[in-house]
């Protein structure tokens, strides 16, 4: 992520459920009430998801609220949005997804360089042992900081 970039939304629990492996960067096809709602910070990713169909990827349930100055035209909230990356890439995801465990999960929607993107991330699902260890690793590391700053 460069210094220009400006982040709309992040799929905070993302990170928490899943332990990413790889992220990439996709444009999206939007509607131009999406792009002001978004703009807005009217967006949702917690629930979201990407799916491959037909040499296509497309991004599901991600809650894209009606722009408040639209009107008739505008959008349906959780319409699938198409993806767009090159073959190759989409094939080198479909041979990540195809292995078990394995899922696509869109981490944040940011600017970059006038265009709205968005980082999908190849994950795997924690288990809750994982998520314990997470927590008591983050624990350890703010109380060994604590006690560096006092001495």
């Amino acid at each position: 992520m460069g210094k220009s970039d400006k982040v709309f939304v992040s799929n905070r629990k993302a990170r928490r459920n899943y332990e990413i492996l790889d992220t990439i960067e996709a444009g999206m096809v939007l509607l131009g009430t999406e792009v002001k709602s978004i703009r807005d910070g009217r967006a949702s990713l917690a629930e979201a998801w990407c799916k491959i169909e037909n040499q296509e990827i497309h991004l599901v349930d991600a809650h894209i609220s009606h722009y408040s100055h639209g009107n008739l035209n505008n959008h349906d909230p959780l319409r699938p949005r198409k993806l767009l990356l090159h073959r190759k890439e989409i094939s080198r995801l479909q041979k990540a997804v195809d292995q078990k465990g394995n899922t696509l999960i869109p981490l944040r929607l940011y600017l970059n360089h006038g265009k709205i993107k968005v980082e999908i991330g190849i994950a795997r699902g924690k288990k809750l042992y994982d998520k314990r260890a997470d927590i008591a690793e983050r624990d350890t590391k703010r109380q060994l900081e604590r006690t560096m700053k006092q001495y």
